[in-house]
This record gives structure tokens, C-alpha cells and sequence, in this order.
């Protein structure tokens, strides 16, 4: 029933109601906001201000922040797994995660990954994290939850910034910005199997509920690739 956009340069939130596309509200948080990611019950909304150095925790019914959690520099991607318990906040110019418990709000692990995390997934099952990092190295660094560990990272194409996960958990989707690609991963094995060629600078990818179709942003091509 809502669509939340974030604002970049207005240090906001806005929120649509998606039968009359309406702005309903404006969420104002502490800085430019990057990410925003829900719990599974829709209450609290999760949104990453880029140059603050933190996380912004919004009550959906009252929009409001609640909560401001300290975080890594370069607060960008952000991810909620299934069960609600655990936030996932890439910071992009440490290499690393943030893992913040939600009942205390506070951070209980930082993970060092790949350099330059951009975005990140959950696995459905909740038992890792990926990200997609766009530093040189061009990876995907591949974190287990139980330990708070990176396991190991796949290298990708050219600049990954977007990734999504398929609902089932079997795939992972990154989106190679100076790549015009999609690197196509098994998760089971930890290797790509097929590199999709898309339209020009692929920023954003997301994978449709049933898993049929990946929907990819291509920023310089003004399109989107399915």
C-alpha cells in the first residue's frame, strides 16, 4: 500500500500511496539517505544515510524515526533477513557490514568484506549475506550469519554495484555498471554461470516474487532490461 523513495539531496523520505500516487508523507532522517529496506511486518523501515555514517529506523505508522543507529562511512546498501532480527548495512568506504540486532537496535558484528560494498542481499533462509562490491577487485563477497565471517568472495564483471537473490536462494544477480552486464551466480557452488549482457551502466537489479524474471536499471540507456 506504500512506496518509500529516498531523496538524496533532500535528506528525506518520501512516501506514496500506491492506489492514488499520492505523497502521503515526508520522513525527514539524518542525512542523505541511500537504501531502504523493511521488516517483514512492514512496521519499521530501515533507511542508510549515505554520508552520516549511519542508519535511520523509521515507525511505519507513525513515520517517524525511532531510532538513529552509528554504522560504517559510506551507509549504502541495506537488508533485512526473513525472520526480522538481524539488519545488513554496506558501508561502502570501510569494506565492510554492519549487523545490527533490531530488538536493541545496536550493531553486534562488523564484517570486513571485498573493497567498496556497495549493496547487499540476504539469502532467504537467512544464512548468508552477499554483497557486491565495486571496488578493483570485482567481486561479490559472500558472508556467513551464524559466525559473522566472510566465507569468500566471486569475482564478477566490470564495477558491480546491484544484486538481488532469487526467492528460492539458488541464484544471485549482479548488476556490472562499467560491465553493461549481469553476472548470473549459483549460489550452491559459488561460480558464475552465465554473464548477461544488458543495456549501457546496469545500476539496480531485482528478481520477480516467482522468480522468472530479473529486472535490471540501465542508468545511461534511460531502461530496463528484463
Amino acid at each position: 500500500t506504500r512506496a518509500y523513495v529516498a531523496d538524496n539531496l533532500g535528506n528525506s523520505v518520501s512516501v506514496i500511496d500506491t492506489a492514488t500516487n499520492a505523497v502521503v508523507g515526508t520522513i525527514v532522517v539524518g542525512g542523505p539517505p541511500w537504501g531502504v529496506a523493511f521488516n517483514p511486518s512492514g512496521s519499521r523501515a530501515y533507511v542508510t544515510n549515505w554520508n552520516a555514517g549511519r542508519m535511520s529506523v523509521v515507525d511505519t505508522a507513525t513515520q517517524a524515526v525511532i531510532a538513529t543507529v552509528g554504522v560504517g562511512n559510506g551507509a549504502s546498501g541495506v537488508a533485512v533477513n526473513s525472520a526480522g532480527t538481524r539488519v545488513y548495512v554496506a558501508n561502502y568506504w570501510d569494506g565492510s557490514v554492519s549487523v545490527i540486532d533490531t530488538a536493541t537496535n545496536g550493531v553486534v558484528a562488523t564484517v570486513p568484506t571485498a573493497s567498496r560494498p556497495s549493496n547487499l542481499a540476504v539469502s532467504p533462509d537467512g544464512s548468508q549475506v552477499y554483497t557486491a562490491n565495486s571496488g578493483g577487485a570485482n567481486v561479490m563477497s559472500v558472508i556467513d550469519t551464524a559466525t559473522n565471517t566472510l566465507l569468500g568472495t566471486v569475482a564478477v564483471g566490470t564495477q558491480p554495484v546491484g544484486i538481488a537473490v532469487s526467492p528460492d536462494g539458488s541464484s544471485a544477480y549482479v548488476a556490472n555498471y562499467a560491465g553493461n552486464s549481469v553476472s548470473v551466480i549459483d549460489i550452491a557452488t559459488s561460480t558464475v554461470v552465465s554473464t548477461v549482457a544488458v543495456g549501457g551502466n546496469p545500476m539496480w537489479v531485482a528478481v520477480s516474487p516467482d522468480g522468472r524474471y530479473a529486472y535490471v536499471t540501465d542508468i545511461s540507456g534511460n531502461s530496463v532490461s528484463v
